[in-house]
């Protein structure tokens, strides 16, 4: 059996399809993958004698009561989060999920701000009106799951 990969409107001759009819791309790479975890020491741990990663940023980003640490993977990390107070969004994440899990995805932009307005050009609802500072020093703006089939995205500005 094979697979044969088709762009949309391939199976319809009356639709032409255009290459400048796509948008510039706005990302440029994924700069991490989140992992929301109850214990964060337990998930480095797991992640240092599984994987050998080790931690090359930590930092408590007091905005969102997390605690995050980011293990170095190629050019991208993996994000291990953990609530540092009971209201934070994670805290509710993690009681609603029942434990840890995927978060959401970063993905790396040139310009956060249009991005960002970019999204919302096109109706999508997002949870930032506007960039905010995230950790390392990074500008970030988060995209609503609902309309981001049903991954909740950060744009992450360098």
């Amino acid at each position: 059996m094979s697979i044969t990969a088709r762009r949309v409107g391939d199976d319809d001759p009356g639709v032409q399809m255009s290459e400048s009819a796509a948008p510039a791309p706005l990302l440029t790479e994924i700069d991490h993958i989140a992992i929301a975890v109850p214990d964060l020491g337990a998930a480095i741990d797991y992640y240092r004698d599984t994987f050998g990663a080790t931690v090359d940023h930590r930092e408590v980003v007091e905005s969102d009561g997390v605690e995050e640490a980011l293990l170095k993977v190629a050019e991208s990390y993996v994000q291990l989060l953990t609530p540092t107070r009971d209201d934070s969004t994670v805290a509710k994440w993690l009681a609603n999920r029942g434990g840890p899990g995927i978060h959401h995805v970063g993905y790396r932009v040139a310009d956060c701000a249009v991005a960002l307005e970019s999204v919302k050009a096109q109706g999508f609802r997002v949870l930032d009106d506007a960039p905010r500072p995230g950790s390392r020093g990074t500008t970030v703006a988060f995209i609503h799951p609902k309309d981001a089939l049903g991954t909740l995205i950060e744009l992450v500005q360098e």
